[in-house]
């Protein structure tokens, strides 16, 4: 298995050498020279396997520098009932209605980063030991990716986390996770500014080649694609816990920002998974939808970002959209390129003319949920299911409901626990969320935060400061 990149100009690589890239050279993001095919064969037996068991059958297709003993081992460490919670690792549950909710918030964070993050932490410290390197990782959140690196990455050898956050945009819950954390090797960067902001940044230090190489800069965001490689497996586990044989097929609905969760789906569905639609979920920051409607990506500025409720979803540049485009455009990476350049120069772009292709090709359709509705939505699930949702979770079973056709199978993927959203389930239910035992006074911890303007040069020189080079 080889990788290029979405924009032309990476020479075909091996897995381990991308995963410590983040970026490609050429700004694109690393992809598959091609996704491998899964055939009716391979689906009957995987569907039995046990979750550690299917995640290495699906990521020894796209790993298959890492010898198969040693990959397994990385998988089995990764994915236990200590961690997870409980042997099935993402189990489904059924809303009345018939609607299915495949919970991915059972790590150590709370959210379905952890799927990812826990891996990629494992991952990065096997090809770092058995190459005598270091890594310095660069990070942006919105909310959960953070967390969820840092918890994956800490006391780790050889690795330093530099993540970047939106100054007062997340809920108390999580700058506390992120925050009170005091190992050394985690450095948390408040940015005055939006999620875009940071992720600006976080492009900016890694297109500034000569200091990523100094430096030795990776990436954990979403444009990391071995944190694609691992959600991918989890479409495959909610495939056939949703379904009673692989002769059925099954729609995903997935709250959107960063496009790295749904375009796992889009990738599980290339590979041959039998899904009928990709659905897209947005809050009010509504560029994808606005997309997958018209065939128009019009990135928003800083100033048309609302800050909302769900604020995991605040995102106005989809960093992932750019892998969906690449195949959407037939993987011409001149194309793509050109596209983002217009994109880079705050213009976007029109793709009305492949509209029809986006939805009978690749499955995809859309819909956004705004504050009420989610009010209104964790309102209902409470009441007729007795199950409390978090804010990103309500806007897709929003979405699901609205766009579900009659005797569709309709997966709706978790994206944390509502305990990470506290303010907003008071508001809708008059209580406190759940929280998990280990949680207590998190929001009372001290915490460690630099607080800087949203200026690369400055985050370039704390990372040069706190490294002593």
């Amino acid at each position: 298995m080889r990788y290029i990149s979405t924009r032309g100009g990476l020479a075909p690589a091996a897995f381990s050498d991308i995963l410590l890239m983040g970026l490609a050279p050429d700004g694109g993001l690393a992809l598959p020279e091609a996704y491998p095919q899964i055939d009716r064969a391979t689906l009957d037996a995987w569907r039995g396997l046990s979750y550690p068991e299917l995640a290495f059958e699906v990521i020894r297709l796209f790993a298959d520098d890492i010898p198969e003993a040693d990959l397994k081992d990385i998988v089995n460490r990764t994915y236990t009932a200590a961690a997870f919670g409980s042997a099935d690792i993402t189990p489904v549950k059924r809303l009345k209605d018939g609607l299915a909710i495949l919970e991915l918030s059972n790590g150590p964070t709370l959210a379905f980063k952890d799927m990812a993050m826990q891996l990629l932490g494992n991952l990065f410290e096997y090809v770092l030991e058995k190459r005598g390197e270091t890594l310095n990782i660069l990070g942006a959140t919105s909310g959960d990716t953070g967390s969820a690196a840092e918890y994956a990455m800490r006391g780790k050898h050889g690795i330093n986390v530099f993540m970047l956050s939106p100054s007062g945009k997340m809920s108390a819950f999580q700058r506390a996770q992120m925050y009170s954390l005091q190992d050394a090797n985690i450095h948390n960067i408040a940015i005055a500014g939006l999620f875009d902001d940071c992720q600006d940044i976080v492009k900016a230090v890694s297109n500034d080649h000569g200091f990523k190489a100094t430096h030795k800069i990776g990436t954990v965001n979403s444009i990391n694609w071995a944190r694609v490689v691992a959600q991918v497996v989890y479409y495959f586990k909610g495939y056939f816990n949703a379904t009673a044989s692989n002769d059925e097929k099954v729609s995903f609905c997935v709250p959107s920002g960063n496009f790295g969760n749904i375009c796992a789906g889009h990738i599980a569905r290339q590979m041959g998974l039998p899904i009928e639609r990709l659905i897209v979920a947005t809050n009010e920051n509504d560029v994808l939808d606005e997309f997958f409607r018209t065939g128009v990506y019009r990135p928003r500025s800083s100033a048309e970002t609302h800050i909302t409720s769900s604020p995991s979803m605040d995102i106005s540049k989809a960093s992932n959209f750019e892998r969906f485009v690449f195949d959407l455009v037939g993987r011409d990476g001149d194309a793509v390129r050109a596209l983002w350049a217009k994109v880079d120069s705050g213009e976007g772009f029109d793709l009305s003319a492949k509209l029809a292709e986006v939805g009978e090709r690749f499955g995809f359709v859309s819909g956004k949920s705004n504050h009420a509705d989610r009010i209104a939505t964790i309102r209902q699930v409470d009441a007729e299911d007795g199950v409390v949702v978090d804010t990103h979770t309500a806007d897709g079973i929003k979405v699901a409901r609205e766009l579900r056709r009659a005797g569709e199978t309709v997966v709706c993927l978790e994206t944390a626990l509502p305990a990470k959203f506290a303010e907003t389930i008071v508001e809708a239910l008059g209580k406190q969320p759940p929280r998990p035992a280990g949680f207590e006074g998190l929001e009372a911890l001290p915490q460690r935060v630099v607080e800087l303007p949203a200026d690369a040069a400055r985050v370039k020189a704390l990372i040069v400061s706190e490294l002593g080079e």
